[in-house]
């Protein structure tokens, strides 16, 4: 229920699970583990999903099994967030829950405008997984984190973008297109360019 395209160099993985949300498995989960892993080879990541929503977090039945505990989310965004590539979160809906951690780890969020963001973890009776608050926090400051992951409140793509937890809200039939274009000069610079850059921006 991953898909990756591979597009020179640009490699694009979508989740694709409409029917249920794009609510992640730990099967998706370490697939998109594999996927981050392996994208060294690549220049740039783009992750998306199928539908109107990019992923209400965890399967709720794995959920309850152990899935939102888990270390994969941590993994997985351990791995995006170690790329030298650059990572672009195309947010084609709402974000939600363990799902937020893989777009916070990404270098540059776009989202449509009808995208909702909440990660209602503390609200269900579990820690967030524990670099999330931290990237939250250096992207729009501790007391918006707190509002997100405290107060529970559920924020809006222009809310969001006013925030700088998203970089540019886009029409949908533009979203890929955006994507693609911000991935552009970095698939054809040099690549021991594209990483200096990237290792200069950490």
């Amino acid at each position: 229920m991953i898909e990756l395209e591979k597009d020179g160099g640009l490699w694009i993985a979508t989740i694709n699970r409409p029917d249920k949300a794009n609510s992640l498995t730990e099967a998706m989960l370490e697939e998109l583990v594999e996927i981050a892993r392996a994208a060294t080879e690549t220049k740039a990541l783009i992750l998306t999903g199928r539908g109107k929503v990019f992923s209400a977090g965890a399967d709720l039945d794995e959920a309850r099994a152990g899935l939102a505990t888990s270390d994969v989310w941590e993994r997985l965004s351990g791995a995006i967030a170690a790329l030298p590539c650059l990572t672009i979160a195309a947010l084609n809906g709402t974000l939600a829950g363990g799902a937020n951690g893989m777009a916070l780890a990404c270098d540059l969020r776009i989202a449509v405008p009808s995208a909702k963001f909440f990660y209602p973890v503390m609200k269900l009776g579990f820690l967030p997984q524990a670099s999330d608050p931290v990237r939250m926090k250096a992207l729009i400051g501790p007391a918006r984190t707190k509002m997100i992951l405290m107060a529970g409140q559920k924020i809006t793509a222009d809310e969001a973008y006013a925030y700088g937890l998203v970089d540019r809200v886009v029409e949908p039939d533009a979203l890929m297109s955006t994507a693609r274009d911000l991935t552009a000069d970095v698939v054809a610079a040099k690549p021991e360019i594209a990483t200096g850059i990237a290792e200069m921006c950490r």
